[in-house]
C-alpha cells in the first residue's frame, strides 16, 4: 500500500492519496483545500479512478476541498454520522468562524463504528474516537492507521470547540484506542507520521 501525504490550506492539514502499487485505482482522506494540488497528484501518480473520499470528521480545514474532489473524480464522499451536519453547515463545520466560506457537498456513505468498506481494492475499517468532534474516527487498513485530529505526534485535537466533548475525548484514547493490539503506522490530520505504541509511551495526553 502506498500513502501520498499532501499538507493542503494555512491549517496545513494532511490529505492522503492511498493506492495498491500497481493499481490506478486509489482513495483519498480529508482533501481539507487546495483542490488543484490534489488533483495534481492524483495525476502524477496516473490515478484513474479515486473510488471513495474518507472524512476523519467534519471540521472546514479537512472537507475545504470535498465538493471539488467529488465533482472532479465521481468518489463516495463517506462520513460518520454525528458529523454529517457539518457537510452542508458553515456553522456546524466551524467555516464561519473562521473568516471562510466552502462548498456544500452531500455524503453518499454514512458510517458507523466498525464499518468496513471495500475501497480501490483495499478494506477501510471504521473506528469511531469522538471527542475532538462527536464524529471523529480513526480509519484501519492492514497496518496503518489514518488518525485525523483524534492524535497527532506527541499531542491531541482540541476539545474547546462546539461539539466537542473532554470526557468522551479521555474515553477515546485510553479505552478504545488503548484496546487496539497492533502497532500501527500513523498518518495524522496535522504534522508528521508517527507510531500507535510510541504515541502511548510519550505522548502526554494518553493516560499512564
Amino acid at each position: 500500500m502506498k500513502v501520498v501525504q499532501i499538507a493542503t490550506g494555512v491549517m496545513q492539514a494532511n490529505c492522503f492519496l492511498v493506492y495498491e502499487e500497481g493499481s490506478r485505482s486509489a482513495f483519498i482522506v480529508d482533501p481539507g483545500a487546495q483542490a488543484e494540488k490534489i488533483l495534481a497528484h492524483i495525476k502524477h501518480y496516473e490515478i484513474e479512478d479515486v473510488t471513495h473520499i474518507f472524512l476523519t470528521h467534519g471540521h472546514f480545514d479537512h472537507i475545504g476541498a470535498l465538493a471539488q474532489l467529488k465533482e472532479a473524480t465521481g468518489a463516495k464522499v463517506c462520513i460518520h454520522e454525528r458529523d454529517l451536519s457539518m457537510l452542508n453547515s458553515q456553522e456546524d463545520n466551524l467555516a464561519a468562524f473562521s473568516g471562510v466560506s466552502i462548498k456544500t457537498c452531500d455524503a453518499d456513505i454514512v458510517l458507523k463504528d466498525g464499518d468496513i468498506i471495500e475501497a480501490a481494492g483495499m478494506d477501510v475499517r471504521v473506528l469511531h474516537t469522538p471527542g475532538h468532534s462527536g464524529g471523529s474516527v480513526c480509519y484501519i487498513v492492514d497496518n496503518v492507521m489514518f488518525s485525523g485530529d483524534t492524535f497527532f505526534y506527541m499531542y491531541c485535537g482540541r476539545t474547546d470547540f462546539p461539539g466537542s466533548d473532554p470526557q468522551e475525548y479521555h474515553h477515546s484514547l485510553n479505552v478504545i484506542l488503548r484496546s487496539q493490539k497492533t502497532n500501527y503506522h500513523v498518518y495524522t490530520g496535522h504534522g508528521v507520521k508517527t507510531t500507535l505504541f510510541g504515541e502511548f509511551e510519550n505522548n502526554p495526553y494518553f493516560s499512564r
